[in-house]
């Protein structure tokens, strides 16, 4: 099998495979097992639509109109109405790795046999991503309850044929058009198709997931920024033995130590000031970092583990259960994917605020231990890297403001039927706005940790191999060490781009072994 198929079967899928199908155009095949599963659960469906009594989704109204009874020469029309009242999304456009991943999820679902759609709507749905076929999905529209259905909606209208969709040369154009300059044939949908394709968590755990890949790198990088602030600092790494930490055995906390440690070992600056001024002990910023980054690294975990149950899950409202019941449910109900979501933009907010206390700290002459006001090469003449600290304040105050719960609020909808919703769909949207952010805060903190560990070169001391391995590919990179000031903002974003894209663990790697 070509490594990059995901095949989709009856049990859910992977994260991996998320990140697979969202960010690098893997292709999708649907298993005979799926489409087996697909078939049965849709002969069920057909034969529910034919008995007089009315079943949820299948022969009525939705929502708060669930009362009303469809004949049978309307449901066709029905499912077509719900997917375009239901597209009305607005704002800005949704990333399209976002709506990859939401339509990736949705055919997930689709996929387990629970929701009685026929295989040909699957078939179509992969082949719209194996097109590279992208439809229009705006920010607002989702409760987060009931399913990200506005998104959702958007994406069911482009298997419609209309509505708009962007293609694999990014332009926008009718979805229709794009259809059929890719040879495929737009469904017309059937009794509980449209229901079934609007009615899911996947927009909310598609970011989730994406977010988690990310803050992994991130957290490995904030383990590598808070040991070479240390270092810059002429810090003690003797916090870091690995005998403190098992007497307060957290896992992150002890992974982050152990980063730590190996980021600083052979360093000829940690412990130098008890030369000559001894301190007791380090700031808490320098002295904790384990301890908060590790709290955060334990939040990941968990978030993760919320988003493997939610992947191996089929959410859809009502469901084909096994024993050809058809039962509506509360599954879609998304509070387990938004209480992670928030949880993640409250660690992030604090990892951010952490690493601009070591910044602040290197860049102040009373507390950086001789190193030059704001690294400065002629301070005075040279402002050094102070605005960059505020730029870093800037975001770490931005990152404040997105921690504050979506979960936390709800808002009822539909004539006080769905009267509490999850709110998830904007913890998911905050949430990469605040991924985003960390990134930057934590390219601050290297761009200022490498130049401060340059001038500890320059003042005679040694840097550990790894941090000289650190600063060698920043430097790289595009980001220029110390020096008269210069125009910073474009040092900044290759330091950005440096640290979101992964380069500053791989860059270390092969020096400290592999980093967790």
């Amino acid at each position: 099998m070509d490594m990059h198929t995901v095949v989709v079967g009856t049990s859910g899928t992977t994260a991996e495979d998320v990140v697979a199908v969202a960010r690098h155009g893997a292709r999708i095949e649907l298993s005979t097992a799926a489409v087996d599963a697909l078939a049965a659960s849709r002969l069920i469906v057909d034969a529910l639509a034919a008995k007089p009594e009315p079943v949820y989704g299948v022969s009525t109204g939705f929502g708060a109109l669930a009362s009303r009874h469809i004949s049978p020469e309307l449901r066709a029309q029905l499912q077509r109405n719900i997917v375009r009242s239901h597209a009305a999304g607005m704002g800005p456009r949704v990333e399209r790795e976002v709506v990859r991943a939401l339509m990736f999820l949705r055919l997930k679902t689709v996929a387990s046999g629970h929701t009685g759609v026929r295989p040909e709507v699957a078939q179509t749905m992969a082949d719209v991503l194996n097109a590279g076929i992208t439809p229009v999905v705006h920010e607002y529209g989702s409760l987060g309850c009931s399913g990200d259905l506005a998104p959702l909606s958007h994406c069911a209208l482009t298997l419609m044929g209309e509505g708009d969709a962007e293609g694999p040369d990014g332009t926008v154009r009718p979805a229709g058009e794009l259809l059929a300059a890719h040879g495929i044939a737009p469904v017309e949908l059937r009794e509980k198709e449209g229901l079934a394709l609007l009615n899911g968590t996947d927009g909310m755990l598609g970011m989730l997931v994406m977010a988690l890949a990310d803050l992994r790198n991130l957290y490995t990088s904030a383990d590598i920024t808070a040991a070479l602030s240390l270092e810059a600092l002429l810090g003690t790494d003797k916090v870091l033995a690995p005998e403190l930490h098992a007497i307060r055995p957290h896992p992150g906390q002890g992974v982050s130590a152990d980063n730590m440690l190996r980021v600083l070992a052979g360093s000829g600056l940690t412990g130098h000031h008890q030369d000559d001024a001894p301190r007791v002990q380090d700031a808490y910023s320098v002295r904790c970092a384990p301890q908060v980054n590790g709290a955060g690294r334990d939040t990941l975990d968990y978030a993760a583990v919320v988003a493997g149950r939610e992947l191996a899950s089929s959410v859809d409202n009502p469901v084909v259960l096994p024993d050809g019941r058809v039962e509506s449910n509360g599954n879609f109900h998304g509070a387990p994917v938004a209480y992670v979501l928030d949880f993640l933009a409250i660690v992030a907010a604090d990892l951010g605020s952490i690493c601009e206390r070591r910044t602040d700290r290197l860049l102040d002459k009373n507390r950086s231990h001789g190193l030059p006001p704001f690294l400065a090469h002629d301070a005075g003449v040279d402002s050094g890297l102070m605005i960059a600290q505020y730029t870093q304040a800037a975001l770490v105050s931005e990152m404040k403001r997105l921690a504050v719960p979506a979960s936390a609020d709800s808002i009822p909808s539909s004539a006080m039927q769905e009267d509490h919703v999850s709110m998830g769909w904007s913890a998911a949207r905050k949430l990469r706005t605040a991924v985003d952010n960390l990134a930057r805060i934590v390219a601050v903190e290297l761009y200022a940790a490498t130049r401060a560990v340059e001038i500890r070169a320059a003042q005679g001391l040694t840097p550990a191999p790894a941090s000289q391995a650190a600063v060698a590919a920043l430097r790289a990179a595009g980001a220029q060490g110390p020096g008269p000031d210069r125009f910073l903002a474009p040092d900044l974003a290759a330091a950005d781009t440096f640290v979101r894209e992964g380069r500053l663990v791989a860059a270390l790697e092969p020096v400290t072994g592999s980093l967790a």
